[in-house]
């Protein structure tokens, strides 16, 4: 009798089991949220060290690379670690109740969206020990960020950190959209719903028109730095900087409003 009243207990996973493996729109949206925070501090961080180094003429706490480190990793931590997952968070938590659904369309995409960004920071950031970290600016413009101007391993995993969260950010948007679309609730007319849930799927058809094209721009920077490729390095024949810019600006002008329509839907 007492073993069999002990086995639902040991049947139970644990809590911290429960949180890393949940498929709940609303654990997933407060894990966006404790992730965003946690890497605000790094972010913070880093910001406190390139205002430490500013405090005064010339150089104090660090040399050049260092500080060119510094603020290259608190912007992009800032904006594609902190800025857009918080409010990835308040979508995940926020719209499926707003429009009645009972969850997300893709609950495991969802999961796998918010996983990619932790992996992702962690990425970017091993780059600090293993020789330094990723050095040419958040905009990462040829040629400084090609080989001969950024050599070593920083640079590559930035890139490879972004491809992750832009891979995120293109799973999270496809399912925001199926949802919104195809999981209202009866009498949930797109009309009717709130304009939160409609900053939602316009910041969602943004991602889906932009992120894509920085990605191809990311892939197509990491063969010029090690595969020989002559997209955007001027070194080669037939190699264009200002395509970078291009292609860049594509999702990177779009991106204020990623940042700043979910906001302004709260």
């Amino acid at each position: 009798m007492a073993t069999t009243a002990l086995l639902p207990a040991i049947a139970q996973p644990s809590r911290l089991y429960d949180w890393l493996t949940t498929t709940d729109h609303k654990k997933i949206g407060i894990l966006y949220f404790f992730n965003s925070l946690l890497l605000f501090l790094v972010g913070g961080a880093l910001a406190l060290a390139v205002r430490t180094e500013l405090a005064q003429p010339g150089l104090q706490a660090m040399d050049e690379s260092t500080y060119n480190q510094m603020f290259t990793m608190h912007a992009s931590v800032m904006i594609f670690w902190v800025v857009i997952p918080f409010l990835a968070g308040f979508g995940n938590y926020l719209t499926p109740l707003m429009i009645g659904a009972p969850d997300m369309a893709f609950p495991r995409i969802n999961a796998l969206s918010f996983w990619l960004l932790p992996l992702s920071a962690l990425i970017a950031i091993l780059g600090f020990p293993l020789g330094g970290a990723a050095a040419n600016g958040w905009t990462s413009y040829s040629p400084l960020a090609q080989e001969r101007y950024a050599s070593g391993l920083g640079t590559d995993l930035w890139i490879i950190a972004l491809l992750l969260v832009g891979t995120s950010s293109i799973l999270g948007a496809v399912n925001f959209l199926v949802t919104i679309f195809k999981m209202r609730a009866p009498g949930m007319t797109l009309f009717r719903m709130p304009i939160f849930v409609w900053t939602i799927l316009v910041t969602s058809v943004l991602v889906l028109m932009g992120t894509p094209v920085l990605t191809a721009a990311l892939m197509m920077l990491y063969i010029d730095r090690n595969f020989g490729g002559a997209f955007f390095n001027t070194a080669l024949e037939g190699g264009n900087a200002i395509l970078w810019q291009n292609v860049f600006w594509f999702y990177s002008h779009p991106a204020v409003y990623i940042m700043i329509l979910p906001a302004m839907g709260i």
